[in-house]
């Protein structure tokens, strides 16, 4: 299995990013995907998580309302779209596949290399 996250670079508050993750390897639309983002000197986070029916859609508190995840089992990717990015949001991305518990880093079957997401003020 692999997960290649990619669309990460730097940009100035208030702008926009979207990560995508492409994955090979397993039954894609069966999988349920999360992303996580990992700042520096802190633990792993949860951001985000999508079903393989795209029905159930869960995002932290911290990004509601700017991130939204989203996925097209067509192209076995997964999509994270950033708006209104902060500085806080300064962090090292990945994606993760088959998650039994939407926001627990542990229940993911297999993790991507990781996007960095620099967000300057």
């Amino acid at each position: 299995v692999q997960l290649q996250a990619s669309g990460g670079g730097l940009v100035q508050a208030g702008g926009s990013l979207r990560l995508s993750c492409a994955a090979s390897g397993l039954t894609f639309s069966r999988s349920s995907m999360g992303w996580f983002r990992q700042a520096p000197g802190k633990e792993r986070e949860f951001v985000a998580y999508i079903s393989w029916s795209s029905v159930t859609k869960y995002h932290a508190d911290s990004v509601k309302g700017r991130f939204t995840i989203s996925r097209d089992n067509a192209k076995n990717t997964v999509y994270l779209q950033m708006n209104r990015l902060k500085p806080e949001d300064t962090a090292v991305y990945y994606c993760a596949a088959n998650g039994r518990i939407s926001g627990l880093e542990s229940s993911y079957d297999y993790w991507g290399q990781g996007t960095e997401v620099t967000v300057s003020s």
